[in-house]
């Protein structure tokens, strides 16, 4: 009923190496969960040629808008789409994308092509609903996404190429460029306690999108988990004109 078994343990140093090792490991890992996130991937058309349309995500602040619009000129894009749902505070714009727009406009782009796209308050992941109202805008308008690129903040990139990838299919190209935040260093990030929150939050946000986020096959109800405009049909919130 018993037997004799000889068990391993780590010396007084052993434990001091392995949890050194471990500290290590642990550092270098959050070093590099920035770039991991903050990621800077562009697409490029079939041909090699670089993608034609720029998405810019309407939330971003004004300093990021203003790295926005020096991309968009850099990057030789043909048009560019902001996104973004309503602003639910008193504010001179009803959206995120209708504000964006008109900052761009302000700061170097404007008699560009560069559209609008307001997405309705959502019960769904907000940039996963600005991501199918920008599919379904650019389907009802003819506008051509068979690869583009969208504009994110910082370590939110990673994911809003994923949810845009889940609205858009396999099909698309679609790249994804980070802004840098204003409010602290990205190379530094653990000095800042709103970077740490940033990270820790997208960690989580990315990890739950991967494994719990289905929205439903283009179209249906469950994708168009939203709150409809007023005097908008049920199934659907009206596009923006």
């Amino acid at each position: 009923m018993f037997r004799r078994r000889q068990v391993w343990l780590p010396t007084p140093w052993g434990v001091l190496v392995l949890t050194a090792a471990a500290a290590g490991l642990v550092a270098w890992l959050l070093r590099a969960a920035n770039g991991f996130l903050a990621l800077d991937e562009p697409a490029v058309l079939p041909d090699g040629r670089p993608a034609p349309v720029l998405v810019i995500e309407g939330w971003l602040g004004e300093d990021e808008l203003a790295q926005a619009a020096v991309i968009f000129r850099r990057g030789g894009y043909r048009r560019a789409i902001t996104s973004g749902g309503p602003i639910e505070s008193f504010a001179t714009f009803p959206s995120f994308a209708e504000r964006a727009a008109d900052f761009l406009r302000r700061h170097g782009l404007a008699g560009l092509p560069l559209d609008a796209v307001p997405a309705p308050k959502t019960a769904q992941d907000r940039t996963f609903a600005s991501a199918v109202w920008v599919r379904d805008w650019a389907a009802d308008r003819g506008v051509a996404m068979e690869a583009f690129d969208v504009v994110s903040s910082s370590v939110h990139a990673r994911r809003t190429r994923l949810l845009y990838r889940m609205a858009f299919g396999p099909e698309t190209r679609i790249g994804v460029l980070s802004t840098s935040p204003a409010s602290y260093d990205e190379q530094r990030w653990w000095t800042s306690s709103p970077a740490f929150k940033d990270l820790f939050g997208e960690i989580l946000g990315l990890a739950w999108t991967k494994c719990c986020f289905w929205p439903g096959r283009p179209g249906s109800h469950e994708e168009r988990w939203a709150v409809p405009a007023p005097g908008a049909p049920a199934h659907r919130a009206q596009a923006p004109p």
